[in-house]
C-alpha cells in the first residue's frame, strides 16, 4: 500500500448528526467496493466501524473508527464519527487528520444542531465536502426540503448532481444530472436506463442549474454556454471539482444507506469531489514548527520527504497496550524503525505497523505519505503528538479541544480501590482528551468531568470492561462556605479533672464578619499574662481547625475576624491541647449567636443559543435564579447570553441545554464569587448535612 501514490488516496470523514446513517453508509461503501463480503447492520451490531461493546449495546457511534476501501484503483480510508453531543469532539479531532468529509444531512429530519456544530469543526480545518441526503427510502423523506435547509443554515449555494426516483416505499434509484442518464437497485444490482418520462423537466431543470453554476466560473465557459453551446462531460466534472475543492458550492448526492441504494455513486463522488492528500497540500500547505528555533516548516506529500506524521487518535486497549492511530503528512515510516516524538522529545521504537478495518488490524510494511496507520506501545506518545526523523523536526499544531461541561463524584464499589480507579481512569484519559479526573481536596471526592453524562456513563462502562473496575456515581457536593453577619462574643472553657493531672484551658474571644473574600484574621489583645505566650498559638490552632471543618453545616467558614480578648489559665492543668479544644469550643459558641449564614458559589455563564430559542434558555437560567447580564447577537442566526447562576442549578445543566436547543446550544462557564444562599433553600441544606452525620454515626 506504501506503493500507492498520494495523489490515489482519499481520506474521508463521515460527519453528520446521531442516527443519521454514518455507519451503515461505511459499511454499505465497504460491501459494494467488495472490500467486505457480508453486509453488517447496526440492529444486530454487525458492522464493521461500530465494534465496541457499548457502541453495539446503544446502538449508536461512540468511538471514532477507521475502515478503508478500494475503488478505481484508488485507496480511500473512511472514518466513522460520533454524532451524539457528548462524543462530537471525537469528530473534530478526526478532521484534523483528512483531506475531506461525507456530510450526512437525513431527509426526513434534515439539517440538526449537531450538523451545523460539525459544519463549523469542518470549516475550522477548511475540509472540503459532499452532502448525502439519506434516508430517501422513509415515508416522510423530502429531498428539496433537505437541500433548501443546505442552504439556509450554512449560506452556500447546494447544487445536486443527482435527484432521486421517487421516495419512500417508491424510492428505487437516481437521476444522474452529469451522463443525464438513470440507474435503479434491486437486490444490489445496478441498471442504467434513460430517464423516466415523468421525471424528464425536473432532471433538466435541475441539470440547467448545475450547468449554469459551471459555467459561472470560467468566462470560455460561460461565453459558450450563452452562445447555446452545450458543456461537455469532461468540462461539467471538472467545473465541479473545481468548485467543490473551492467550496464555492456544496455537492449534494442522494440514496439510501440501509438499503444499499445509490452507495456507489457516492464512491464516485468521493473521487471527484474530495481532493488527494497531493491537491490538500496545494489548496492548504503542510506547515509546522521546528522546536529548535521556532520557525515555520512545510512538508509535501512524497516519499522523497523527510517522515512527519500527526498521532491524531489513541484507543486505550489492555491486551494489545495503547494503540497510537496517526496520518502520515510526509515521507514513509517503516517498520522496525526509530522515530522522535517532536512534541515530548521522546525516542521512540516502532515495531509492527497496521492499517485499520474496524477492530481488525492488518499488517504493513510501510505507511507512506498520505495514510493512516496504527503502531501499539508506544511509552511517550499521546492524541495530538507530532512524530518525525531525528534528523528533521517538526512539530504541527495540536487540536483545541472544548473544556468538560459536566462532572460527577465517583467512589470505587469496593473499598480500598481508589488507587486502581485512578490508575485505570488515567489510561482511559489516553485516549479521550475531552475527559477530565481529578481529586477535590475540600469535599474528598474523585470528580470524573466530560461533556455529558452519556459520556461519563460510557466512560463508567469502558472502566468496568477493560479493566474490571466498577463505581459509582453522584452529583459532586457543591462548596459551600459558611460566614457570620453580625459580631458576637464567647467563652471556650476546657476543664477536665479525672484523677491525676487535669485539663484546663479557658478563653474569650470576639468574631466579626470581614467583607466577601476577605478570607480570616486572628487578632492577638491578651493584656498582662492572663492566658500564657505558649498557649495563645494553640487557641488559634483550635479556631482554625473547627473553621476548617464548619459549624452550621459542616462547611468551610470564611470572612471572619477573631480577636482573642481575655482567659485564664491553671499552672498546673493547662497544656496546649486544653486551649485548642477551649478556642475550637469558644469559636462554635460565637457563630451561634453571629446569625451564621451558608454562601454559595456563583458562576458566570455564557450560552450560546439559536434565535428561535432564546426566550426559553433565558427563560430557564431565570428558573434556576440566574441574573441575565446581557445578550449578544452572533454568527449564524446565534445569541450569546451572559449571566450569573448560583453552581447548585448548574451541575445537570448540560443535559437541559441539549434539551432546550435540540443540540444546537453550548456553554461554558467560570467561578465569579460567592453569596449567601437564600433561607429557606439554606435550611434544607443544612437538614440534610445533618442527616448525613446521624447516618455515618450509626
Amino acid at each position: 500500500m506504501a506503493n500507492l501514490e498520494a495523489d490515489k488516496i482519499r481520506n474521508v470523514a463521515v460527519i453528520a448528526h446521531g442516527g443519521a446513517g454514518k455507519t451503515s453508509l461505511i459499511e454499505a461503501l465497504l460491501f459494494d467496493s467488495g472490500d467486505i463480503d457480508r453486509l453488517g447492520n447496526i440492529e444486530d451490531g454487525t458492522t464493521t466501524t461500530d465494534c465496541e461493546p457499548e457502541e453495539i449495546a446503544r446502538k449508536m457511534t461512540i468511538t471514532s473508527s477507521i475502515a478503508f476501501c478500494n475503488w478505481k484503483g484508488h485507496r480511500i480510508n473512511l472514518i466513522d464519527t460520533p454524532g451524539f453531543i457528548n462524543f462530537i469532539e471525537d469528530a473534530r479531532g478526526c478532521l484534523r487528520a483528512v483531506d475531506g468529509a461525507i456530510v450526512i444531512v437525513s431527509a426526513i429530519s434534515g439539517v440538526k444542531g449537531e450538523t451545523e456544530k460539525i459544519w463549523r469543526y469542518a470549516n475550522e480545518f477548511e475540509v472540503p465536502r459532499v452532502v448525502f441526503i439519506n434516508k430517501m427510502d422513509k415515508d416522510t423523506a423530502n429531498f428539496s426540503r433537505a437541500v433548501g435547509e443546505l442552504e439556509k443554515f450554512f449560506e452556500t449555494e447546494a447544487i445536486p448532481l443527482q435527484i432521486p426516483i421517487g421516495s419512500g416505499d417508491s424510492f428505487t434509484g437516481i437521476v444522474d444530472l452529469i451522463k443525464m442518464k438513470a440507474y435503479t437497485f434491486t437486490a444490489g444490482k445496478t441498471e442504467e436506463s434513460e430517464i423516466p418520462a415523468d421525471m424528464r423537466s425536473k432532471a433538466e431543470e435541475y441539470r440547467k442549474k448545475l450547468v449554469e453554476k459551471i459555467a459561472e466560473s470560467d468566462d470560455t465557459l460561460l461565453e459558450k454556454y450563452l452562445e447555446g453551446t452545450e458543456l461537455s462531460d469532461d468540462e461539467l466534472t471538472k467545473g465541479i471539482r473545481e468548485g467543490s475543492l473551492t467550496k464555492r458550492f456544496i455537492p449534494v448526492t442522494c440514496g439510501s444507506a440501509v438499503r444499499n441504494i445509490a452507495i456507489p455513486h457516492v464512491l464516485d463522488n468521493v473521487l471527484l469531489c474530495l481532493p488527494s492528500p497531493l491537491e490538500m497540500s496545494r489548496i492548504s500547505p503542510i506547515k509546522g514548527k521546528n522546536p529548535k528555533d521556532g520557525k515555520e516548516v512545510e512538508r509535501k506529500p512524497l516519499k522523497t520527504e523527510p517522515f512527519s506524521a500527526y498521532v491524531f487518535k489513541t484507543i486505550a486497549d489492555p491486551y494489545a497496550g495503547k494503540l497510537s492511530i496517526f496520518r502520515v503528512y510526509s515521507g514513509v515510516l517503516k517498520a522496525d524503525s526509530n522515530i522522535l516524538n517532536t512534541t515530548t522529545g521522546a525516542k521512540e521504537r516502532i515495531g509492527q505497523v497496521f492499517y485499520l478495518m474496524g477492530k481488525k488490524q492488518i499488517p504493513a510494511q510501510a505507511i507512506g505519505p498520505g495514510e493512516i496507520g496504527v503502531v501499539a506501545k508506544l511509552k511517550e506518545t499521546y492524541t495530538g503528538d507530532t512524530l518525525s526523523e531525528e534528523a528533521h523536526h517538526i512539530i504541527f499544531e495540536k487540536v483545541k479541544f472544548a473544556d468538560p461541561i459536566i462532572s460527577y463524584a465517583i467512589a470505587p464499589k469496593s473499598k480500598g480501590d481508589e488507587e486502581k480507579v485512578g490508575t485505570s481512569i488515567n489510561r482511559i484519559l489516553e485516549e479521550d482528551p475531552t475527559l477530565r479526573f481529578q481529586r477535590d481536596d475540600e469535599t474528598k471526592e474523585m470528580l470524573l468531568s466530560g461533556m455529558g453524562q452519556v459520556h461519563l456513563e460510557v466512560t463508567i462502562e469502558k472502566l468496568k470492561r477493560k479493566f474490571g473496575v466498577e463505581v459509582l456515581m453522584k452529583t459532586p457536593k457543591v462548596p459551600y462556605r459558611e460566614t457570620i453577619k453580625v459580631s458576637a462574643k464567647a467563652q471556650g472553657k476546657y476543664k477536665k479533672q479525672s484523677g491525676g493531672r487535669g485539663q484546663y484551658g479557658d478563653c474569650f474571644i470576639e468574631i466579626e464578619p470581614l467583607p466577601r473574600g476577605g478570607g480570616y484574621e486572628f487578632v492577638d489583645r491578651i493584656v498582662g499574662g492572663v492566658i500564657p505566650q505558649q498557649y495563645r498559638p494553640a487557641v488559634e490552632k483550635g479556631i482554625i481547625e473547627t473553621m476548617r471543618e464548619g459549624v452550621i453545616a459542616g462547611y468551610p467558614v470564611v470572612d471572619l475576624k477573631v480577636t482573642l480578648f481575655d482567659g485564664s489559665y491553671h499552672s498546673v492543668d493547662s497544656s496546649e491541647m486544653a486551649f485548642k479544644i477551649a478556642g475550637s469550643m469558644g469559636l462554635k459558641k460565637a457563630i451561634q449567636d453571629a446569625k451564621a449564614i451558608l454562601l454559595e458559589p456563583v458562576m458566570k455563564v455564557e450560552v450560546i443559543t439559536p434565535d428561535d430559542t432564546l426566550g426559553a434558555v433565558i427563560g430557564d437560567l431565570n428558573s434556576k435564579r440566574g441574573r441575565v447580564q446581557g445578550v449578544e447577537p452572533q454568527a449564524g442566526g446565534n445569541q450569546k447570553i451572559t449571566a450569573l447562576v448560583p453552581m447548585a442549578e448548574m451541575l445537570t445543566y448540560a443535559n437541559q441545554l441539549h434539551s432546550l436547543t435540540s443540540g444546537r446550544g453550548f456553554y461554558s462557564m467560570e467561578f465569579s464569587y460567592y453569596e449567601e444562599v437564600p433561607s429557606h433553600l439554606a435550611q434544607k441544606i443544612i437538614a440534610e448535612r445533618e442527616a448525613q452525620k446521624k447516618e455515618k454515626a450509626e
